[in-house]
């Protein structure tokens, strides 16, 4: 069991992980933005510390920043949450090479289902259910078509995120 987790994310899903990690008697530490220093997750937490400015890419985002907070603070552990650095392989792939747990999916797990139509392709070689759809899509005509075949109402997917 971990005596110490470093939650690297903030609002609502750090606050829901960070009671989880009391209520388990592991000790927490919320990192946080500049603009986000009075926040709950910051107040709860046993331990807090600012890892830059409001923009995402300046703080939330900044893995090298995230594994050196873990390091001096001595955290066995990460939690992602979701969002922000939760779905990257290199983070995940340098808390390993840093001794620090991910808590989630090792990097080869997250390269592989990060891509939808190569998770897809997995599930169905194992026999997982999956709902009606397709692999990639060339073209609009190539959708409609596909559209008419599975059925409406039909989402589109990014196949590598983005929404």
């Amino acid at each position: 069991m971990f005596k110490k987790v470093l939650v690297a994310n903030r609002g609502e899903i750090a606050c829901r992980i960070i009671r989880t990690l009391k209520k388990m008697k592991i000790g927490s530490v919320a990192v946080y933005s500049d603009i986000d220093c009075h926040s709950m997750h910051v107040l709860i937490a046993d331990e807090s510390f600012e890892i830059g400015a409001a923009p995402s890419d300046k703080s939330y985002l900044d893995m090298d920043k995230i594994i050196d907070t873990a390091l001096k603070t001595k955290a066995d552990a990460i939690h992602p949450g979701y969002g922000f650095l939760s779905e990257n392989p290199v983070f995940a792939e340098k808390c390993r090479k840093n001794k620090i747990k991910f808590i989630g999916p090792n990097s080869d797990h997250i390269e592989i289902f990060g891509l939808k139509h190569e998770a897809r392709k997995l599930a169905l070689k194992y026999n997982v259910p999956v709902l009606p759809g397709s692999g990639i899509l060339e073209n609009c005509e190539e959708a409609k078509k596909t559209a008419l075949k599975t059925g409406y109402p039909v989402m589109l997917k990014s196949t590598s995120g983005g929404g």
